[in-house]
């Protein structure tokens, strides 16, 4: 999306869709949603049928379109905000809860329509999903209030033929082909909240990635390096386009009803240490989320700090037919003391939280601590104190009810320097 504003009130840039090549997140749209269309399943793409090509040309623009196209308009607006024409959110990524309730919005409306035998509006209804999906992912949609780049240009400051010039256009500019190949679909979940959710952590994944273009992006212009320029944009919009294309995939086997058992089966375990938590709105852990103790850092998923910058393996003691062995997890979070995460949840969707909590194997040894899960405010398990020399604890909670799941750790008394708490293998689980 390209948008100017003026003493006009707003004035909206219709960009045409070129079919092979990105001219930038308004013509690529249209590059990355074909390239989606392109992976799905024979069956979804006959389902389809004369929707497909409006669907990757037309339909994934909705969101630019409200202004100018009244009839397409209703297929961007929301029930819950009548008379909003213009979603903000649908272009820039907002906090975990709002952007879960956008996805599970349209995602529903897209299926309950599909359901229905409406597959005209059901492909209405998915162009915003995707054009949504594109953006969070897009590298000039996903600096958090910097739309324009204004404050990034102070630390790279620009050659003089940038010095004035907003860069958000030239950023999404660029001339680079799209194709995730014999890219696989995933399905995201067997209801639409199960799916919105899932859907939400690999979106997640899409605004970290695309961030990670941007300075390479921007180096490129400075440099004139068209090369290097569509090369950034491209990885950024690959990631886009398979993002896509799982939410395509699910939208249509929810639709109707038609899923693999073994793709099922795959969704009744979640690691929760995936998701960014609540105090991390903007995909990052701000200051005032670090812990002081055993260093002044912050949780980290997959690693423990050493001293607050050395990465060390998640290990913790495990007790094993009355014999104690270090256990390496490949997931969970490393974190100290006064340590909050808290986490979204669907609603009635998982059945039971579990994960194994201690310090850790060698760091950990003079910790002593106070793991303490809660749900919707409620305390729903406490463990503690927990010493270095105990081997780690199975917690297993009900999630009944629950949609805000809080993980804290505190201090239960001592210097806090090994207090390097570990909560392995943090899971969601679905009922057999």
């Amino acid at each position: 999306m390209t948008m100017r504003l003026s003493s006009a009130p707003i004035a909206i840039t219709v960009v045409l869709f070129c079919a092979f090549h990105a001219w930038g997140w308004g013509g690529p749209h249209g590059t990355i949603t074909q390239a989606a269309l392109k992976a799905l399943p024979a069956w979804q793409q006959e389902l389809l049928g004369e929707e497909m090509k409006p669907l990757g040309s037309l339909y994934c623009a909705i969101p630019d379109l409200v202004y100018t196209r009244k009839d397409l308009t209703p297929f961007a607006m929301m029930d819950s905000r009548p008379g909003l024409v213009y979603l903000t959110n649908l272009h820039l990524p907002a906090t975990p809860s709002e952007n879960y309730d956008l996805l599970r919005y349209f995602l529903g409306k897209a299926v309950a329509t599909l359901q229905t035998n409406g597959v005209a509006d059901a492909a209405r209804y998915a162009g915003t999903l995707a054009h949504m999906l594109e953006d969070w992912s897009c590298p000039a949609h996903v600096v958090p209030g910097d739309n324009m780049f204004t404050l990034l240009k102070q630390f790279l400051p620009p050659p003089e033929a940038y010095r004035y010039t907003p860069l958000h256009g030239p950023v999404e500019n660029g001339t680079f082909p799209v194709d995730i190949g014999d890219y696989p679909p995933h399905l995201l979940g067997t209801s639409v909240d199960e799916a919105a959710f899932n859907l939400l952590q690999r979106s997640q994944e899409g605004t970290v990635y695309a961030r990670g273009q941007v300075i390479p992006i921007i180096q490129a212009l400075y440099a004139a390096d068209t090369n290097a320029w569509n090369d950034a944009q491209q990885k950024a919009a690959l990631f886009g386009a398979k993002l896509v294309a799982d939410a395509l995939h699910t939208l249509f086997c929810l639709g109707r009803q038609r899923s693999g058992t073994s793709e099922a089966a795959a969704l009744r375990t979640v690691d929760l240490s995936a998701f960014a938590p609540l105090e991390a709105p903007n995909l990052y852990i701000p200051q005032t989320s670090f812990f002081s103790k055993p260093n002044w850092g912050h949780a980290t998923r997959g690693a423990t700090l050493k001293n607050g910058n050395e990465a060390v393996p998640l290990r913790l003691n495990i007790a094993d037919n009355g014999q104690t062995k270090v256990s390496t997890f490949n997931c969970g979070i490393g974190t100290g003391t006064r340590s909050v995460l808290t986490y979204l949840i669907p609603s009635n969707i998982y059945e039971r939280f579990t994960a194994q909590v201690g310090l850790h194997a060698e760091l950990g040894t003079s910790g002593n601590v106070i793991f303490e899960i809660s749900g919707n405010g409620k305390s729903l398990a406490r463990l503690g104190p927990v010493k270095g020399d105990i081997p780690a604890q199975v917690i297993d909670v009900s999630l009944a009810g629950v949609t805000n799941l809080q993980l804290t750790v505190t201090s239960a008394g001592g210097d806090g320097t090994g207090n390097y708490a570990i909560w392995g293998k943090p899971c969601l689980l679905k009922s057999p």
